[in-house]
Formats: C-alpha cells, sequence, structure tokens
C-alpha cells in the first residue's frame, strides 16, 4: 500500500498525543507532577496540540476533505466513524480536565479517568481501521491493535517524562516503568514482524480467477498499460533489503537509542537528565514514524493478484 505522508504523521502523532494525553492525567492523578498552571500548559498543550494536528492530517487523505465531518456518521458499521466520534468524544472530559488544571490548578479525578478511558479508546479505533480490512492480510492480523495500543501508550509516556523532568525531576520508578512499556510495545512489534514473514499467502492467482481446484496460474498479459488509480496507491512494493534496513533503522531508533537514554538518566544528575530524555523522546517518535511508514509499505491488497501477484 502506498504509505501516504498524512497517513503516517496522522497515525504517529494522534497516537503520541493519546498516549501523552493518559499520561498526563495519570501522572498528575498519582502525583508524579505537581497539578499547576506551568505543567497542565507543559503537558497539556503539546498532547492536545499532537492530537489535533494528527486528526486534521487525516482528511488530506480524503478525495474531499471539506466533507470530512460526514466521517461521523456511519459509526454502526464503520472504525473509521467510530474512531471520528471516539475523538470528539475525548476532546470533553480533556478540555475541561485542562481547563480546571490550568485555571484553577486542580485535577478532576473523574474527568482525568475519563480522558485516559476514551484516550485509550480513540488509539484502538485506530487501529480497527485496518484491522478490520480482511482485503489486506497484514492489516487484518490481531496484533494490529496491541500494537497501536503499546506504541501510542509508549511514545506518550517517553515525552511526558521528558517534559515532567524539566518541571520537577523524575525518579527511578517512572523511568523503569517508561523502559518497560517501550520494551514490551518493541517486543510486540517484533512479534508482528516475525508472524506476518511467515505467514502463508491468504490466496494465489488460482484463487483470484476461481480456477484453484485445476492447479497454479500465472498472469499472461497485465490488464492496463499505463499506470492507474489502484497501481499507484494498492502496488506500492518495497524491496525485502530496503524493508529489513528501515526494521532496523525503525527498532534502533524507537526502542534501542530510547532505552539507553532511560538507563543513562536513572544514575545522571538532575541537570542532565531532562537533556537525556528529551532525546530519547526524539528518538521514540522517529521510531514510530519509520514502523508506521513500513506498515503501509508492507502491506498487500488482494487485488493485486490480477497485476502479477502470485501470492498475497
Amino acid at each position: 500500500m502506498h504509505p501516504a505522508p498524512s497517513i503516517v504523521f496522522f497515525t504517529t502523532a494522534s497516537g503520541a498525543g493519546y498516549g501523552l494525553l493518559a499520561f498526563a492525567a495519570l501522572a498528575g492523578l498519582f502525583g508524579l507532577v505537581s497539578v499547576t498552571t506551568t505543567s497542565g500548559v507543559a503537558l497539556l498543550g503539546p498532547a492536545l496540540l499532537l492530537v489535533t494536528a494528527g486528526l486534521l492530517s487525516s482528511t488530506l487523505h480524503l478525495g474531499h476533505p471539506e466533507r470530512a465531518w460526514r466521517a461521523i456518521s456511519q459509526w454502526r458499521s464503520s472504525w473509521l466513524s467510530r474512531e471520528g466520534v471516539a475523538a470528539i468524544a475525548t476532546y470533553l472530559p480533556a478540555l475541561a480536565m485542562a481547563g480546571l488544571w490550568i485555571m484553577v490548578e486542580h485535577l478532576s479525578p473523574i474527568l482525568a479517568l475519563a480522558t485516559v478511558l476514551l484516550s485509550l479508546v480513540t488509539i484502538y479505533c485506530t487501529a480497527m481501521i485496518y484491522a478490520s480490512l480482511k482485503p489486506i492480510p497484514r492489516w487484518h492480523h490481531p496484533m494490529v491493535p496491541p500494537v497501536y495500543l503499546a506504541l501510542g501508550i509508549a511514545s506518550g509516556t517517553i515525552l511526558g517524562l521528558a517534559i515532567a523532568a524539566w518541571l520537577t525531576g523524575i525518579g527511578a520508578p517512572a523511568i523503569l516503568l517508561a523502559l518497560l512499556l517501550l520494551t514490551a510495545a518493541w517486543a510486540l512489534k517484533w512479534r508482528y514482524w516475525q508472524a506476518i514473514d511467515s505467514a502463508t499467502p491468504t490466496a494465489t492467482t488460482a484463487d483470484a480467477i476461481g480456477l484453484a481446484e485445476r492447479g497454479p496460474a500465472h498472469l499472461v498479459e497485465a490488464p492496463h498499460s499505463e499506470r492507474n488509480y489502484i497501481l499507484d496507491e494498492m502496488g506500492f512494493r518495497i524491496a525485502r533489503k530496503h524493508k529489513q534496513k528501515l526494521r532496523r533503522l525503525a527498532l534502533v531508533a524507537g526502542w534501542a537509542i530510547p532505552a539507553a537514554g532511560l538507563l543513562l538518566a536513572l544514575p545522571a544528575s538532575p541537570s542532565i537528565v531532562p537533556v537525556i530524555l528529551a532525546l530519547a523522546a526524539l528518538a521514540t517518535v522517529v521510531g514510530t514514524a519509520v514502523e508506521r511508514w513500513l506498515f503501509f509499505a508492507e502491506a498487500e491488497h488482494l487485488v493485486m493478484l490480477y497485476y502479477g501477484r502470485s501470492a498475497v
């Protein structure tokens, strides 16, 4: 599938934004950060900015962005609509929580927990947009939602720690928890990569034309003499050697560098910790963006069986 920049940005930014929203709410509830105007602006401002920027960028992939509001009307059957509804619903407790936090330096436990729950629900709905598509086997996989949730939580947590370190300092338990979340997220992603690499093909060219019982079938002539929409959007293919290099890049940037940064932050002096965690957060975002690009680039649509692919 064609990895459109707007969708890569959307899934990366919104996942990190909702993860940061959840982190901020829980950090305030459990006393990791003080509930002050400064901490509210520093934590909730970037979170809401990432969420909003991600959602707006997703409309750029639509043929008619001005009609994006209609997407929420099909929530009974469409995960895209459910994601839109969940995103709008999340704004309600999140903005109310932010208003109380910033204006009167008060955190409502009910609003905080509602923000955490709806943030996770929105990430899940985003993942299900892709996991519900049966014609794309690498997306229609049970590990897609857990990976989306885990990476969103991990990236948001590390962003939150980096911000909190500039505000009040961070203790070892919080750093170790972030390391655990980060490692778990990338372990799930590694397991997903192994699963799709070893999966048997869903269908072959013979299946596509209804002649599977007669043996293998091969394309004799291409159905089109020129490029078309299907080839541009669904015929994108990444070379195996590039795929492996990008996977290693995603692991190094998304896990190895941030994990090393978190470990270095444990014995480091308080004055250096914010810098280390800021670099770790930056690497996490870069690694997640590469992972998201690969998520789309590695996907193959069953329609490509009519365009020369022997199996998908």
